[in-house]
């Protein structure tokens, strides 16, 4: 079953055409990778599967026929840039933006405690964020998105400028998520992680939807022996050309 069905997006910025008509899948527990170079249109995809923005034209379906505005509740966003609010501890960062989506009481503590947990972080739950590190921030802003227990979790760069230990406990966090029935849609520009963490991939560029499909098999089609990394099959279809915005 899919839990995402795009269908002929279309979204322009005055004269570019930042998506162009472009259809694709999203199957119900997949871990989907969702890359391309800077300015290829995955961000203003992203930001319409998440209801930031409004397709000109085309539409996205959600599981079960749904539309946007029967389905938002079901979603839950982990931004590149930070959105926790710094005077306020992790618990009650947690607490507020899982209460956005109605839960209050006992059920509200059970899920704000069980994200905490998720990432690593009901040690430190009193803690004002602003003295987090950059990976217990990271961290925090995941829990941040998971607490409301979204049945979709689209996330932008989530290991973006942190340790290596921090980055393999936000992998296994991710992991573990997907197996309790999580749908996940990653976007990355470290190839390696997508590789390590993803089952399928779409490699968007220009606008327009390169590739898409099974990690193994987009790997089988362009690589004999799996003699080309991810990476280098990227490069390949989108090319080495510096992509300054």
């Amino acid at each position: 079953m899919n839990i995402v069905n795009a269908i002929h997006l279309t979204k322009k910025y005055d004269d570019l055409l930042a998506v162009n008509n472009i259809s694709f899948q999203i199957g119900k527990g997949d871990i989907y990778g969702f890359v391309g170079p800077n300015g290829a249109g995955k961000s203003t995809t992203i930001n319409m599967i998440s209801g930031l923005l409004i397709p000109d034209n085309g539409k996205i379906v959600f599981e079960e026929g749904f539309t946007f505005d029967k389905w938002h509740a079901n979603i839950g966003l982990v931004p590149q840039d930070l959105a926790i609010y710094p005077d306020l501890s992790a618990e009650e960062n947690v607490s507020f933006f899982a209460s956005l989506y109605g839960l209050k009481g006992k059920v509200l503590k059970l899920h704000v405690n069980e994200a905490l947990k998720l990432v690593g972080l009901e040690k430190h739950k009193k803690k004002r964020s602003d003295k987090f590190s950059g990976g217990m921030k990271r961290r925090l802003n995941i829990a941040c998105a998971i607490a409301h227990k979204p049945k979709l979790l689209i996330m932008d760069e989530p290991t973006v400028g942190i340790d290596p230990q921090s980055r393999n406990f936000i992998l296994d966090s991710i992991r573990k998520l997907s197996h309790n029935g999580t749908t996940v849609i990653y976007t990355s520009h470290y190839m390696e992680e997508v590789e390590e963490i993803c089952n399928k991939i779409l490699i968007i560029d220009h606008g327009k939807v390169i590739i898409t499909g099974g990690i193994q098999a987009v790997k089988d089609k362009f690589s004999k022996d799996n003699e080309l990394s991810l990476e280098e099959i990227f490069l390949l279809l989108t090319g080495k050309e510096l992509r300054d915005s």
